[in-house]
């Protein structure tokens, strides 16, 4: 009896393998029908696809022959208007192209407005109010002018104008006398904030090549003596040679030896950080600056 069921249960297994095996023949037949079926349509679409791209091309190299024709065909007919006109495409190419060449390139440089230096400079312009800008008369100006012109002047080049000499240093002597922002010099001349920037330090750099050699000197020995006799005139008392003052310039932390520049007593009056630069200044009676000395404070 128990043989009789090991064997029916080995038979039944048997059976249950049969159909298992045909069962997954059948799904892999099946799933290979479709896959091919879905390749075949994938390259029937690109087929398809590669066609209506073909006749799409062949228009357009249909219409670009026809506006090619219709192009050739619209310069034949102004050719020969031109011709019957009397002139020449040759002619009219040199013309064309002669044109071109004496056309002026356009100047790359904002246009801002300079009506307060043009009044400045204009010949009415009063004489009170120019000291009052630059701290000094028009004809001390014009001297600064003639003798930094050597070294201020700048010519010009294919792209714009180049500043006026005039202009030049009154920028830095604006800037110097007034001591406003480069922002707001900018707009008095009507030129650009970093164009003011650099003209501010070429005229500085100029004014101490050129002028401090020349004007700021010490007295020689007659001068020395004149200028004993003034001061004793003046004060009462002998053998001064010169009123001395020194003062405190407020500038920007430096790179280098910052600590050198500090100022404790204009840090604790403005409650900020502050730094500062001595200027020591020697004047004769008349007030004129014999010697300058610029240190550490």
């Amino acid at each position: 009896m128990m043989i009789t069921s090991y064997l029916l249960l080995e038979d039944q297994e048997k059976q249950e393998k049969e159909e298992w095996v045909e069962f997954a023949d059948q799904e892999k037949f099946d799933f290979e029908a479709i896959h091919k079926e879905k390749t075949q349509a994938m390259l029937d679409y690109n087929s398809n696809l590669q066609s209506s791209y073909e006749g799409l091309d062949e228009i357009d190299g249909l219409r670009r022959k026809r506006s090619r024709g219709a192009v050739n065909s619209a310069m034949v007919v102004a050719a020969s208007e031109m011709i019957e006109k009397g002139g020449s495409i040759e002619a009219s190419s040199k013309q064309s192209s002669g044109s071109s060449v004496s056309h002026q390139r356009r100047l790359w440089v904002k246009d801002r407005s300079k009506d307060w230096w043009d009044k400045c400079t204009s010949p009415d312009y009063p004489e009170s109010e120019f000291k009052r800008w630059f701290r000094m008369g028009k004809a001390t100006f014009e001297l600064i002018c003639d003798e930094l012109k050597v070294v201020v002047a700048k010519e010009n080049t294919m792209l714009r104008a180049a500043i006026p000499i005039d202009q030049r240093v009154a920028v830095c002597i604006y800037r110097l006398a007034t001591g406003e922002p480069l922002r707001l010099v900018s707009k008095r001349f009507g030129l650009g904030i970093s164009t003011c920037h650099k003209i501010v330090l070429d005229v500085c750099a100029a004014i101490r090549s050129v002028l401090m050699p020349k004007y700021l000197q010490w007295p020689d020995e007659d001068s020395l003596r004149q200028i004993k006799e003034e001061f004793e005139s003046i004060s009462g008392i002998p053998n001064v040679v010169g009123s001395m003052y020194t003062t405190h310039i407020p500038i920007i932390a430096p790179k280098v030896s910052v600590a050198a520049y500090f100022n404790k007593r204009h840090t604790e009056r403005n409650q900020k950080t502050s730094y500062s630069i001595t200027v020591q200044g020697v004047v004769d009676p008349r007030g004129v600056f014999s010697d300058v000395c610029i240190g550490w404070p």
